[in-house]
Formats: C-alpha cells, sequence, structure tokens
C-alpha cells in the first residue's frame, strides 16, 4: 500500500497533485522536497503537504512513491541525488513533457528500472508555481503513462491509480511515440504563441497592437504566459520531434501565404473548413 509519497518540486503541477491528493481519502503522508525552508513551511501552512525537506537524499530515504515535478533539465541532477538513498521498494515516477531523456536518465541511475515509470499529466495552466495550485487541475484530464520495457505491471498499477485517485483519466503510450505526438499538440503550440507575442512587442505600434488585441488573440496567445524555464527546457529536451512539427507547420503556413498572395480563396476556404471541422471534432472528444 502506498503510504508515503515524495514530491520533488512543488510547482503548479506537483502543488495541485498534492492538493488533490489530500483531498482524497488519502490516509499517507506526502512529503515535499524544496529549495528553500521557507517555501516548504508555506507549502505545509497551505495543506498541500505534511512535511517537507530541502535535501532529496534525506527526503526518500523511506519513500513508498517519489514523484519527480521539476523542470526537464533538473531531472537528471535529482535522480542522481536520491540514487544512493532510494529504497529498493520505492516506485520513481515523473510529471514531465518530454518521457525519452528522463527514461534514460532514470535508468542511468536507478538500479531498479522495474520501479520506474514515467507519466505525463495533460493538464496545466499559463500560471506557475505554488501558489497557483488547483486541486481540481486533474480531474477528468488526461495522464499519460510511458512504461519502461522493465517496469513492472503492480508498478505501473500503482501509478495509474494515485492519478486516477485525484479525478485523471490514464492512458498509456510508447516513450517515442509520447514525445511526437506531444510535440505537435503541446510543444510546438507554445512555441508558436510565444514567438507571436514576441514578435509584436517588437513592433513600434506594440502599445496599439495589445490595446486592440481581439479575443482570438488572447485566446491564442495565453499560454505565452507559461514558465519561460519549462518551455526552454521542453524545446532543448525534446529538439528532433519539434522541428519536425515545426517544418511541417511552415510548410503549411507558406502555402497558406501563397494563397493569401494569390487571392486563391478557394484554397483559403478549404483550408479553414477541414481547420474548423478538425476543431470542432476535437472539442467533441474532449467533451
Amino acid at each position: 500500500m502506498t503510504q508515503r509519497i515524495v514530491t520533488v518540486g512543488l510547482g503548479l503541477i506537483g502543488a495541485s497533485f498534492t492538493s488533490a491528493l489530500k483531498k482524497t481519502d488519502f490516509s499517507g503522508h506526502i512529503t515535499a522536497v524544496v529549495r528553500n525552508a521557507a517555501t516548504g513551511q508555506e507549502a505545509v501552512d497551505l495543506g498541500l503537504v505534511d512535511t517537507y525537506s530541502t535535501d532529496v537524499a534525506s527526503a526518500v530515504q523511506t519513500a513508498d512513491v517519489v514523484m519527480l515535478a521539476v523542470p526537464m533539465l533538473a531531472m537528471e541532477q535529482q535522480l542522481n541525488a536520491m540514487a544512493a538513498t532510494l529504497p529498493d521498494t520505492a516506485i520513481v515516477t515523473d510529471v514531465g513533457s518530454v518521457k525519452q531523456p528522463f527514461a534514460e536518465q532514470a535508468l542511468a541511475a536507478l538500479s531498479h528500472p522495474e520501479r520506474i515509470v514515467p507519466a505525463h499529466p495533460i493538464a496545466g495552466s499559463e500560471k506557475s508555481g505554488m501558489r497557483a495550485a488547483n486541486s481540481a487541475l486533474f480531474e477528468n484530464r488526461r495522464v499519460i503513462v510511458t512504461p519502461l520495457e522493465q517496469s513492472a505491471d503492480r508498478h505501473i498499477a500503482t501509478v495509474k491509480a494515485l492519478w486516477e485517485k485525484v479525478g485523471a483519466v490514464v492512458e498509456e503510450l510508447a516513450i517515442d511515440h509520447h514525445d511526437r505526438v506531444l510535440a505537435h499538440t503541446s510543444h510546438v503550440p507554445h512555441v508558436l504563441a510565444f514567438a507571436l507575442v514576441d514578435a509584436l512587442a517588437k513592433q513600434q505600434e506594440v502599445e496599439e497592437i495589445f490595446r486592440y488585441a481581439a479575443g482570438g488573440f488572447r485566446d491564442f496567445s495565453r499560454i505565452a504566459s507559461s514558465d519561460p524555464v519549462m518551455w526552454s527546457d521542453i524545446c532543448r529536451t525534446n529538439p528532433t520531434a519539434i522541428l519536425e512539427s515545426l517544418d511541417q507547420f511552415s510548410h503549411h503556413l507558406q502555402q497558406i501565404r501563397s494563397a493569401i498572395e494569390t487571392g486563391d480563396g478557394d484554397t483559403l476556404e478549404r483550408t479553414f473548413e477541414r481547420a474548423r471541422t478538425a476543431r470542432n471534432t476535437y472539442s467533441d472528444v474532449q467533451s
């Protein structure tokens, strides 16, 4: 039975997970590994965790499950720091948006690959940090578990059960497939939003541009308020899939540009109709 959970990192996802778990019938103990004591004490005061530690090696000594919820480029350091004190019985999982690097780093650092179960909640917000925690963040949202070949079925089941406990719908994908799909559906959209807002911010008419921005701009650009460090890490850890997706998008955008340049209304209408139909279908699936 999972009784002692250690969450390494207490940003939006980590804090939302602990907050959600606290609101269930979970009777175990939750410890957060944080950078400083002030943050840890605030997390305890907010009821997000039971205890905190600023030292991952000591925090994991009695853990049943360790969940890494730190930026992608901080994963390896945390895995190496906990390796010597991690119990042989502990399951290690994560919440990273890119799975291949975490899987490789965990295999290199840890001695029990059957207990490594990568996962990725498809949930988030443009807000970041512990104070943005939302206990309802994962309700009816997908969490993708991407087991290693060595991951034991019983440990996969434990990780799935934890996510289901906080209201998530859990599915499985192969690691490489996950990273390609998420490049298309999450990583590139964020890159495009950052790029658009950055480009407009450099215009001389920037104040008027943002003052008179319509609802479509606000909807599309909202995710450009996301954590820059997190998204820089994602781009640096999933470059092949992101570049492939960007190249495909660039080619398609060039076709639309040509249609606008030549006044090809038929091509534009067909393109926009396909997009509308696809988006409406997606909305129906999500609902």
